[in-house]
């Protein structure tokens, strides 16, 4: 299946996108991709919500001559000869069947992947942004959504899926826009963000910003911060467990014992991730979407977690993974408790967080069943 990402502008000319800090976008451009055919009633809908430093490329290979990636360099580092992030649940009978759903995902407000961020002109300067980028929220990032549903002309949604930051967001469009949501699965997410997990997005910004290439938010090249930031990242995504049956002790090379440049296997790989994101993606993108995941409370301005969670009517499977660290299962059966019609479903995994990239065939005895039930 091919892929292909589409842009669209909303709120063009003076017509303004407000952001929960009070501040103003113009010209806000949205990257997204869809799969499958809106039915005439157009209410076939399955939004697919990414992570942190993922895309709307969930599925099928990328078109890379597509003219919105030739102008996105990062994206086509990324994206060469691989297929979306969610390849094998998406597709032709497979566990959200295009035959069935007209799905799209669409980039994330503050990213760097075709939707407005910090890497985009300013209409009011003509100069990129860097720094002078608004901060977000995940509710921000919904409002847009439903601007580009809108545009679309979708009407309802059949159901709103993601993990992580893609977990946070189904919630928020469940409390936000509950007329147009049929149902939600969030996935290895939170209510609101854990001081465990802010601490690991707290070194990693600092990481990026006491980098003197980040040059406040103006640099000319890659940020080796950044890799940092994602080398911590990865070891809050995964566990010990995982590390110690995949790496053990194993150096690059069998003798050299005290050469500090003989590697153990574990280290080359962090770094190898590190690399892999600073060719992919944007360092102050990254800023700004670990803070809208800090900021993530879906009791801010509205009133105590239970009322809040009790307000979603939407039907609500909230999926867990028995070895997530950085999202452990409490916070997922903490939404269930006070969401009236949910269901809670465990993934067992030896990864961690990245269990949701990985555990596919058990999310998909457990996601298809719960889709089907809401034909």
């Amino acid at each position: 299946m091919k892929s292909t990402v589409k842009q669209i502008q909303l709120f063009a000319g003076n017509e303004a996108f407000r952001l929960d800090c009070g501040k103003e976008l113009y010209d806000v451009n949205v990257a997204f991709t869809t799969y499958g055919a809106l039915n005439k009633s157009k209410d076939n809908v399955v939004l697919i919500c990414h992570a942190l430093t993922g895309d709307s490329n969930a599925a099928g290979e990328l078109e890379i001559n597509n003219e919105l990636i030739e102008n996105i360099p990062l994206y086509s580092a990324m994206k060469k000869n691989q297929p979306g992030w969610w390849d094998k649940m998406i597709g032709s009978g497979k566990t959200i069947d295009t035959e069935k759903y007209f799905v799209i995902s669409s980039n994330v407000l503050g990213s760097c992947y075709g939707t407005t961020g910090p890497s985009s002109i300013n209409p009011r300067t003509g100069k990129k942004y860097l720094m002078d980028f608004p901060q977000v929220t995940v509710r921000d990032m919904v409002r847009l959504q439903k601007s580009l549903l809108n545009h679309i002309g979708v009407k309802s949604i059949k159901s709103i899926i993601g993990g992580s930051l893609g977990g946070m967001q189904a919630l928020e469009w469940a409390i936000m826009f509950p007329e147009m949501v049929e149902s939600i699965i969030p996935i290895a997410t939170s209510a609101r963000h854990s001081p465990w997990a802010i601490s690991f997005n707290h070194i990693g910004r600092n990481a990026i910003i006491n980098d003197p290439v980040w040059n406040n938010g103006n640099y000319l090249r890659e940020v080796p911060g950044l890799g940092i930031a994602r080398q911590l990242g990865m070891v809050s995504y995964r566990t010990g467990k995982s590390f110690s049956n995949k790496f053990m002790r194993e150096r690059l090379l069998p003798e050299n014992y005290f050469d500090e440049s003989n590697q153990f296997q574990v280290a080359s790989y962090l770094d190898y991730q590190g690399r892999k994101l600073i060719n992919r993606f944007d360092a102050n993108s990254y800023l700004i979407i670990s803070r809208a995941l800090d900021l993530h409370d879906v009791t801010y301005g509205r009133g105590e977690l239970d009322e809040v969670l009790n307000s979603i009517a939407a039907k609500t499977l909230c999926l867990g993974i028995d070895t997530d660290i950085l999202y452990p299962t409490h916070e997922q059966k903490e939404i269930v408790k006070h969401i009236p019609n949910s269901v809670y479903a465990e993934i067992n995994s030896l990864h961690g967080h990245d269990g949701f990239l990985i555990e596919l065939d058990q999310l998909e005895k457990i996601i298809k069943p719960f889709l089907d039930s809401i034909e």
